[in-house]
């Protein structure tokens, strides 16, 4: 079985910082790439940034590209997106998922097959 488990949010203005934090329990971490998704309230869950298994490649939204980065600690289990001058519009629960696959093409949602219970995030306008 496998445990994603969100760490890192809370309350920052905007311009700020934010490192939100996933721990993976189950076997076979590296085998899989992983992702972060957000959902603001009354919105539909989006697509935040996608890593390869091996930490190769990377994937970002546009909203968020060029200010959040993405990054994994296979050793450790970890994954971790780090979050630089945010917006309000940034606010939302942040979601940690793991992809059925290892890499590019496995990114959406709907190739996610385990979710973290999130972290909430908030960027006062």
């Amino acid at each position: 079985q496998v445990h994603l488990v969100e760490s890192g949010g809370g309350l920052v203005q905007a311009g700020g910082s934010l490192r939100l934090s996933c721990a993976a329990s189950g076997p076979a971490f590296s085998t899989y790439a992983m992702g972060w998704f957000r959902q603001a309230p009354g919105k539909e869950r989006e697509f935040v940034a996608a890593i390869s298994a091996i930490g190769g490649s990377t994937y970002y939204s546009d909203s968020v590209k060029g200010r959040f980065t993405i990054a994994r600690d296979n050793a450790k289990n970890t994954v971790s997106l780090s979050m630089n001058n945010l917006k309000p519009e940034d606010t939302a629960v942040y979601y940690c998922a793991r992809s059925r696959c290892s890499g590019y093409g496995c990114y959406d949602a709907e190739d996610m097959d385990y979710w973290g219970k999130g972290t909430q995030v908030t960027v006062p306008s």
